[in-house]
Protein backbone atom coordinates (compact mmCIF):
# COMPACT_ATOMS: atom_id res chain seq x y z
CA UNK A 1 0.00 0.00 0.00
CA UNK A 2 1.60 3.61 -0.93
CA UNK A 3 2.64 5.69 1.98
CA UNK A 4 -0.51 8.68 1.89
CA UNK A 5 1.27 11.88 0.45
CA UNK A 6 -0.75 14.88 2.05
CA UNK A 7 1.84 17.39 0.57
CA UNK A 8 1.84 16.13 -2.80
CA UNK A 9 1.92 19.39 -5.23
CA UNK A 10 2.81 21.75 -2.51
CA UNK A 11 5.90 23.08 -2.86
CA UNK A 12 8.65 24.20 0.31
CA UNK A 13 11.46 26.20 0.50
CA UNK A 14 13.53 25.76 3.61
CA UNK A 15 16.40 28.09 4.59
CA UNK A 16 19.45 26.71 6.45
CA UNK A 17 18.33 23.79 4.67
CA UNK A 18 22.13 22.31 3.91
CA UNK A 19 22.27 20.54 7.23
CA UNK A 20 20.68 20.16 10.73
CA UNK A 21 17.85 20.81 11.40
CA UNK A 22 16.69 22.08 8.07
CA UNK A 23 17.81 19.07 6.17
CA UNK A 24 15.66 17.34 8.61
CA UNK A 25 12.81 19.34 8.29
CA UNK A 26 13.52 18.97 4.47
CA UNK A 27 13.35 15.53 4.77
CA UNK A 28 10.16 15.22 6.64
CA UNK A 29 8.12 17.42 4.06
CA UNK A 30 9.47 15.19 1.52
CA UNK A 31 8.03 11.86 2.71
CA UNK A 32 4.82 13.80 2.74
CA UNK A 33 5.34 14.31 -1.03
CA UNK A 34 6.44 17.93 -0.95
CA UNK A 35 8.82 19.19 -3.86
CA UNK A 36 11.30 21.21 -1.43
CA UNK A 37 14.26 23.22 -2.37
CA UNK A 38 16.70 24.12 0.37
CA UNK A 39 18.88 27.47 0.66
CA UNK A 40 21.70 28.99 1.85
CA UNK A 41 25.01 30.08 1.44
CA UNK A 42 26.87 27.21 0.49
CA UNK A 43 26.42 26.08 -2.94
CA UNK A 44 28.44 22.93 -2.29
CA UNK A 45 26.73 22.28 1.47
CA UNK A 46 23.64 22.42 -0.39
CA UNK A 47 24.76 20.88 -3.51
CA UNK A 48 25.32 17.40 -1.40
CA UNK A 49 22.31 18.10 0.68
CA UNK A 50 20.14 17.73 -2.17
CA UNK A 51 22.22 13.93 -2.98
CA UNK A 52 21.25 12.79 -0.06
CA UNK A 53 17.71 13.96 0.19
CA UNK A 54 16.81 12.92 -3.43
CA UNK A 55 16.76 9.21 -1.90
CA UNK A 56 13.41 9.84 -0.14
CA UNK A 57 11.84 12.93 -2.53
CA UNK A 58 13.37 11.82 -5.67
CA UNK A 59 15.45 13.79 -7.75
CA UNK A 60 12.59 15.57 -9.09
CA UNK A 61 10.87 16.73 -6.10
CA UNK A 62 14.25 18.47 -4.64
CA UNK A 63 16.78 21.14 -5.21
CA UNK A 64 18.40 24.14 -4.24
CA UNK A 65 19.25 27.71 -4.54
CA UNK A 66 21.85 29.64 -3.09
CA UNK A 67 20.78 32.55 -0.86
CA UNK A 68 22.34 35.22 1.97
CA UNK A 69 18.64 35.70 3.83
CA UNK A 70 20.26 38.88 5.16
CA UNK A 71 19.88 40.95 1.64
CA UNK A 72 17.10 41.36 -0.16
CA UNK A 73 18.03 41.25 -3.75
CA UNK A 74 19.77 37.96 -3.16
CA UNK A 75 16.05 36.55 -1.44
CA UNK A 76 14.22 37.90 -4.46
CA UNK A 77 16.91 35.92 -6.99
CA UNK A 78 16.43 32.59 -5.15
CA UNK A 79 12.43 32.46 -4.84
CA UNK A 80 12.52 33.39 -8.29
CA UNK A 81 14.78 30.66 -9.29
CA UNK A 82 13.06 28.15 -6.86
CA UNK A 83 9.32 28.91 -8.68
CA UNK A 84 11.47 28.50 -12.37
CA UNK A 85 11.89 24.99 -11.13
CA UNK A 86 8.83 23.79 -8.73
CA UNK A 87 6.09 27.19 -9.05
CA UNK A 88 4.97 28.79 -6.37
CA UNK A 89 5.99 28.69 -2.72
CA UNK A 90 2.94 27.41 -0.97
CA UNK A 91 5.23 26.42 2.27
CA UNK A 92 8.06 28.39 4.10
CA UNK A 93 10.14 27.38 6.81
CA UNK A 94 12.53 30.29 7.78
CA UNK A 95 15.01 28.13 9.39
CA UNK A 96 18.24 29.63 9.20
CA UNK A 97 19.58 31.23 12.24
CA UNK A 98 23.33 32.31 13.84
CA UNK A 99 23.66 32.31 17.44
CA UNK A 100 27.34 34.49 18.95
CA UNK A 101 27.38 34.94 22.21
CA UNK A 102 29.14 37.64 24.83
CA UNK A 103 28.58 39.47 27.85
CA UNK A 104 26.45 42.38 27.07
CA UNK A 105 29.21 45.18 27.95
CA UNK A 106 31.20 42.83 25.63
CA UNK A 107 28.31 43.06 22.63
CA UNK A 108 29.26 45.28 19.95
CA UNK A 109 27.15 46.97 17.22
CA UNK A 110 28.84 45.03 14.47
CA UNK A 111 27.24 41.55 16.69
CA UNK A 112 24.38 43.20 17.28
CA UNK A 113 23.35 43.73 14.13
CA UNK A 114 24.45 40.07 12.58
CA UNK A 115 22.33 38.95 14.89
CA UNK A 116 19.32 40.91 14.21
CA UNK A 117 20.28 40.33 10.45
CA UNK A 118 20.55 36.62 10.25
CA UNK A 119 17.98 36.00 12.86
CA UNK A 120 15.17 38.85 12.56
CA UNK A 121 15.34 40.28 9.32
CA UNK A 122 16.72 37.42 7.60
CA UNK A 123 13.03 35.75 8.18
CA UNK A 124 11.31 39.31 7.00
CA UNK A 125 13.14 39.02 3.73
CA UNK A 126 11.50 35.37 2.85
CA UNK A 127 8.20 36.13 4.24
CA UNK A 128 7.67 39.22 2.19
CA UNK A 129 9.62 37.06 -0.48
CA UNK A 130 6.93 33.73 -0.20
CA UNK A 131 3.82 35.23 0.75
CA UNK A 132 2.43 36.75 -2.48
CA UNK A 133 2.28 33.34 -3.84
CA UNK A 134 0.60 32.03 -1.17
CA UNK A 135 -2.19 35.17 -1.23
CA UNK A 136 -2.94 34.08 -5.05
CA UNK A 137 -3.76 30.06 -3.68
CA UNK A 138 -4.97 31.63 -0.40
CA UNK A 139 -3.51 29.17 0.97
CA UNK A 140 0.30 28.83 3.04
CA UNK A 141 2.32 27.75 5.75
CA UNK A 142 4.81 29.64 7.04
CA UNK A 143 6.75 27.95 10.22
CA UNK A 144 9.81 30.06 11.90
CA UNK A 145 12.06 27.90 13.34
CA UNK A 146 13.53 30.10 16.40
CA UNK A 147 14.61 28.72 19.79
CA UNK A 148 13.56 29.11 23.32
CA UNK A 149 15.67 31.84 23.23
CA UNK A 150 12.16 33.31 21.59
CA UNK A 151 10.55 32.39 24.58
CA UNK A 152 13.13 33.12 27.83
CA UNK A 153 16.23 34.71 28.74
CA UNK A 154 19.50 33.25 28.90
CA UNK A 155 22.73 35.26 30.21
CA UNK A 156 25.29 36.08 27.67
CA UNK A 157 23.39 35.75 24.43
CA UNK A 158 21.44 39.26 24.78
CA UNK A 159 21.55 40.24 21.04
CA UNK A 160 20.72 36.29 19.81
CA UNK A 161 17.32 36.33 22.22
CA UNK A 162 16.60 40.06 21.28
CA UNK A 163 16.43 38.98 17.59
CA UNK A 164 14.53 35.50 18.75
CA UNK A 165 12.03 37.12 20.78
CA UNK A 166 11.85 39.96 17.14
CA UNK A 167 10.48 36.48 15.48
CA UNK A 168 8.09 35.66 18.15
CA UNK A 169 6.55 39.21 17.72
CA UNK A 170 6.33 38.68 13.70
CA UNK A 171 5.01 35.18 13.88
CA UNK A 172 2.34 36.54 15.97
CA UNK A 173 1.26 39.71 14.30
CA UNK A 174 1.46 38.54 10.79
CA UNK A 175 -0.45 35.45 11.92
CA UNK A 176 -3.34 37.73 12.94
CA UNK A 177 -3.02 40.00 9.60
CA UNK A 178 -3.11 37.07 7.50
CA UNK A 179 -5.58 34.31 9.65
CA UNK A 180 -8.77 34.71 7.30
CA UNK A 181 -6.78 34.54 4.22
CA UNK A 182 -5.87 30.70 4.36
CA UNK A 183 -2.15 30.89 5.66
CA UNK A 184 -1.05 29.85 9.46
CA UNK A 185 1.96 31.41 10.97
CA UNK A 186 3.85 29.47 13.46
CA UNK A 187 6.82 28.99 15.48
CA UNK A 188 9.08 26.23 16.62
CA UNK A 189 10.86 26.67 19.67
CA UNK A 190 13.91 24.21 20.10
CA UNK A 191 15.78 24.53 22.60
CA UNK A 192 19.72 22.89 22.89
CA UNK A 193 19.59 20.25 19.49
CA UNK A 194 22.16 18.22 18.43
CA UNK A 195 23.53 20.35 15.35
CA UNK A 196 26.84 22.22 14.20
CA UNK A 197 25.60 25.01 15.95
CA UNK A 198 25.46 23.18 19.46
CA UNK A 199 28.72 21.70 18.58
CA UNK A 200 30.07 24.75 18.31
CA UNK A 201 28.72 25.95 21.35
CA UNK A 202 30.31 23.29 23.09
CA UNK A 203 33.81 23.65 21.88
CA UNK A 204 33.42 27.32 22.89
CA UNK A 205 32.73 26.48 26.66
CA UNK A 206 35.61 23.84 26.64
CA UNK A 207 38.24 26.45 24.93
CA UNK A 208 37.18 29.29 27.76
CA UNK A 209 36.52 27.37 30.87
CA UNK A 210 39.18 24.26 30.81
CA UNK A 211 35.77 21.51 30.89
CA UNK A 212 36.04 18.35 28.74
CA UNK A 213 33.95 18.43 26.03
CA UNK A 214 31.53 15.60 28.23
CA UNK A 215 30.76 17.79 30.98
CA UNK A 216 30.24 21.01 28.55
CA UNK A 217 27.59 18.80 26.69
CA UNK A 218 25.80 17.88 30.10
CA UNK A 219 26.02 21.24 30.99
CA UNK A 220 24.04 22.19 28.05
CA UNK A 221 21.24 19.05 28.39
CA UNK A 222 20.63 19.98 31.92
CA UNK A 223 18.50 22.95 31.34
CA UNK A 224 15.87 20.10 29.73
CA UNK A 225 14.07 18.50 32.25
CA UNK A 226 14.87 15.16 30.06
CA UNK A 227 18.75 15.55 30.47
CA UNK A 228 19.28 15.25 26.66
CA UNK A 229 19.42 16.95 24.02
CA UNK A 230 17.01 17.55 21.44
CA UNK A 231 17.38 15.45 17.77
CA UNK A 232 16.69 17.45 14.85
CA UNK A 233 14.10 15.22 13.53
CA UNK A 234 12.42 16.00 16.79
CA UNK A 235 12.60 19.89 15.94
CA UNK A 236 11.05 18.45 11.97
CA UNK A 237 8.05 16.43 12.59
CA UNK A 238 6.85 19.35 14.37
CA UNK A 239 7.70 21.68 11.79
CA UNK A 240 5.73 19.37 9.43
CA UNK A 241 2.93 18.92 11.49
CA UNK A 242 2.07 22.59 11.23
CA UNK A 243 2.26 22.12 7.40
CA UNK A 244 0.01 19.83 7.36
CA UNK A 245 -3.94 20.18 6.02
CA UNK A 246 -5.01 18.93 9.64
CA UNK A 247 -2.76 21.82 11.37
CA UNK A 248 -5.34 24.85 9.91
CA UNK A 249 -6.77 26.06 13.33
CA UNK A 250 -2.67 26.24 14.54
CA UNK A 251 -2.21 29.65 14.44
CA UNK A 252 0.52 32.22 15.94
CA UNK A 253 1.58 30.19 18.20
CA UNK A 254 5.48 29.18 19.43
CA UNK A 255 6.02 25.39 20.26
CA UNK A 256 8.96 24.81 22.61
CA UNK A 257 9.97 21.58 21.84
CA UNK A 258 12.39 21.17 24.51
CA UNK A 259 11.54 18.33 26.76
CA UNK A 260 9.83 20.45 29.36
CA UNK A 261 12.13 23.01 29.83
CA UNK A 262 9.93 25.86 28.87
CA UNK A 263 6.46 25.86 29.15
Amino acid sequence: MALAQPLAGRHALVTGGGRGIGMSIAHALLAHGARVTVAGRNGDLLANAVNELADIGGVGHVGHVVMDVTLADSVNRAFAAARERFGPVDMLVNNAGQAQSAPFLQTDEALWQQMIAVNLTGAFHCTQAALPDMLDARWGRIVNVVSTAGLTGYRYVSAYCAAKHGVIGLTRSLALELATKGITVNAVCPGYTETDMVSSAIANIVAKTGRTEAAARADLAAGNPQKRLVQPQEVANAVAWLCLPGSDAMNGQALAVAGGEVM
